[in-house]
C-alpha cells in the first residue's frame, strides 16, 4: 500500500477513485474501462506535474520518504554480490554504516554506505542510519583496505546526521567525522559518492568527500536540518519550508553551486514508488564516472577531490 505526502493528496484520491472503481467492476458485466483509462492517464498526468514543481521543503519530504530504498535494497537491485564486512576493530559494529566488498557490472568494489531500515525494528536496529564513531572508523577500515588491494570507493549517503548522544561523544564522535573525511581525500584509488536520500551535516560528508559527487533526482544534502535551521534562525520549527528554500537543499540548486557533479533520474512519483529502475539507473551513472576515473593515477585522483572542493560556490 502506498504511503502518501501531504501534497499528494490529490493524487492518493484518484488513486483511491480508481481503486474502487476496479473492486466495483470485478464480476460486475458493467464495461467502465473507458473510465478506468481516462481516470488512469488524469492520475499520471497529476502525478508526473506534481513531481516536476516540488519545492525544497517537498522534495526533503520526498527524500525522507518511509518507504525510499536504503542501503540493503540497492544491494539487492544494483549488486551482482555483496560480502558485509563488520567492525572497526576499536570498539564494536555499528548498523547504522554499512560496508563491504561488492561487484558492480563485474566491476569489484568496496561498497559503503548508510542504512536506516524500514520498520519500527529495523529502524531501531539501524539507529535510522544515524551513525557513530564506530560506524565511521569501520567505512575508515573499509576505505584502507580498498586503497591496499586497488579497489574503487562507492558510497551511499541517507542520514539526517550523525548520531548526536552523549555516548557518542564520549567515544569521540568529531574525531571519527574529521578522519573519514580524511580517508576520503586520501584515497588513492576513485571514489564516487552518491547522494541517495537526506544527505545531513558532517555525517554526510565524512562518507561523500569524494571527487564524484552525485544526487537521486529528490535527494536533499545540507548542513542542517530545515528543522533545525529555523529553529535557530526564526526560534520555530515552524519555518522549515523557508529553511529549505533559503539553503538551496536540492540537487538541482547544488550543481548550479559546484557542490555535486550529476543529478540521476528518478521515477515519476520518487524512488519509492520504483525502486528497482532507481537502483538500475544509479547503477548506471556509477558505473559511467568509475570508468571515466579508472585510468587516473593517485595524485591526479587527489588533485580532483581538492580542485573540485575549492570550485564550490563559484558558479
Amino acid at each position: 500500500m502506498t504511503s502518501y505526502l501531504e501534497f499528494e493528496k490529490p493524487i492518493a484520491e484518484l488513486e483511491a477513485r480508481i481503486a474502487e472503481l476496479r473492486a466495483a467492476a470485478e464480476g460486475d458485466d458493467v464495461d467502465i474501462s473507458s473510465e478506468l483509462q481516462r481516470l488512469e492517464l488524469k492520475s499520471a498526468d497529476l502525478l508526473a506535474s506534481t513531481y516536476s514543481s516540488l519545492t525544497p521543503w517537498q522534495k526533503t519530504r520526498v527524500a525522507r520518504h518511509p518507504a525510499r530504498p536504503h542501503f540493503r535494497d540497492y544491494v539487492e537491485y544494483a549488486f551482482d554480490e555483496f560480502i558485509p564486512l563488520g567492525g572497526d576493530r576499536y570498539y564494536g559494529d555499528d548498523e547504522a554504516i554499512m560496508g563491504g566488498l561488492a561487484s558492480l557490472d563485474g566491476r569489484r568494489v568496496v561498497l559503503i554506505g548508510h542504512e536506516k531500515g524500514h520498520d519500527t525494528e529495523s529502524r531501531l536496529k539501524h539507529n535510522f542510519g544515524m551513525g557513530k564513531p564506530e560506524g565511521y572508523r569501520k567505512a575508515i577500515r573499509l576505505m584502507e583496505l580498498a586503497g591496499r588491494f586497488g579497489l574503487p570507493v562507492v558510497t551511499l549517503v541517507d542520514t539526517s546526521g550523525a548520531f548526536p548522544g552523549v555516548e557518542a561523544e564520549e567515544r569521540g564522535q568529531a574525531e571519527a567525522i574529521a578522519r573519514s573525511t580524511e580517508a576520503c581525500l586520501a584515497l588513492p584509488v576513485p571514489m564516487v559518492a552518491t547522494i541517495v536520500g537526506e544527505g545531513g551535516s558532517g555525517g554526510a560528508v565524512a562518507l561523500a568527500s569524494a571527487e564524484r559527487v552525485l544526487m537521486l533526482e529528490h535527494s536533499v544534502y545540507s548542513v542542517i536540518s530545515p528543522e533545525g535551521c529555523a529553529s535557530i534562525l526564526w526560534r520555530t520549527a515552524e519555518k522549515a519550508a523557508d529553511a529549505a528554500e533559503a539553503m538551496k537543499v536540492t540537487a538541482q540548486h547544488l550543481q548550479q553551486l559546484g557542490v555535486i557533479d550529476r543529478i540521476v533520474p528518478e521515477p515519476v512519483g520518487g524512488a519509492h514508488r520504483d525502486p528497482g529502475a532507481t537502483a538500475e539507473a544509479l547503477a548506471a551513472a556509477i558505473g559511467e564516472e568509475l570508468d571515466a576515473l579508472s585510468d587516473l593515477a593517485p595524485a591526479e585522483l587527489r588533485r580532483l577531490r581538492e580542485e573540485r572542493f575549492l570550485r564550490i560556490g563559484e558558479g
